[in-house]
């Protein structure tokens, strides 16, 4: 259902409030440059600042700026059942493709804690479900004999995968189906995680460079891994420079020096250091960004 480059918006903010303005017109950049799916309100999206309301807005924001011509994963998670099941509602009202749900943080649940919540939540609403398995936020990892078992659920079809262990791609694959979604959620280990059969990314990376990720994506699609790998060195610094600073710092300050939008990021986050700002500097030259 999902392949491909698939940005991890940013949320751009002006005065404190979500800047709506800017952020139709980045949903347009991205479509037009390839990104083959959206998702609005994840961990880039600084959705942990948002309100209830924010968060709905900028879902409905992301539907309507898409206008159909890519699918939109709306970010619904929370350590709450009742919470994600609120996003995932509205989110399937305004017209979201999918839900990207994380393991639920700072509870710490079990497995048996991990099934039910995923679960309830199949029952809260028919869109279809991509676990979000990213233990270094959520504290928790989500065994493969779990996930392997929520495979089973009609309306849980993949994983995005940020647990860095690449083996897991290979696992999944055999524990839930060479149909499962696996959605890579570390822009470094992707090549890896494409060639061990994944679907895709949810990349920061594409935020800025979204042309690039979408033609490195073409290149494992169509098995040509040579190509993907001149793709890789030249965004492999851009992967690297992006998480030099606390994310999205380095990303904001990226999209800010090419006039996407202002670097403006809510308490606690706040912008990348002096450090990091060369490092995105140096990156985008490289890329041949800036």
């Amino acid at each position: 259902m999902f392949d491909g480059s698939i940005p991890a918006l940013v949320t751009p903010f002006k005065d404190g409030a979500v800047d709506f303005g800017a952020f139709e017109k980045f949903v347009d950049w991205q479509i037009e440059q390839g990104s083959s799916a959206l998702v609005p309100c994840g961990t880039t999206g600084e959705s942990a600042t948002m309100t209830i309301d924010e968060h709905n807005e900028v879902i409905a924001a992301t539907v309507r700026a898409a206008a159909g011509r890519v699918p939109v994963i709306a970010g619904c998670g929370s350590n709450d059942t009742a919470t994600a099941a609120l996003h995932m509602r509205h989110a399937e009202k305004v017209g979201a493709t999918a839900a990207l749900i994380v393991c639920p943080y700072y509870n710490k649940p079990n497995q048996a804690g991990l099934y039910a919540h995923f679960e309830a939540l199949t029952k809260a609403s028919a869109l279809p479900i991509l676990i979000y398995n990213i233990p270094g936020r959520s504290v928790v990892e989500m065994s493969v004999e779990t996930m392997a078992r929520l495979a089973e659920l009609p309306t849980i079809i993949g994983v995005k995968d940020a647990t860095g262990n690449i083996a897991r791609v290979s696992a999944q694959r055999a524990a839930c189906g060479p149909d499962f979604v696996q959605l890579s959620g570390n822009d470094d280990m992707t090549l890896g995680f494409m060639a061990m059969g994944g679907h895709g990314c949810i990349s920061v990376t594409a935020n800025i460079a979204p042309a690039l990720c979408a033609a490195f994506q073409a290149a494992c699609k169509r098995g040509d891994y040579a190509a993907a790998l001149v793709l890789q060195d030249k965004l492999f610094p851009l992967h690297a420079a992006l998480f030099s600073d606390a994310s999205p710092g380095p990303v904001k300050y990226a999209l800010a020096k090419v006039g996407r939008m202002r670097e403006e990021l809510r308490l606690p986050m706040t912008p990348a250091g002096a450090p990091a700002r060369a490092a995105v500097d140096a990156a985008l030259a490289h890329a041949g960004i800036a």
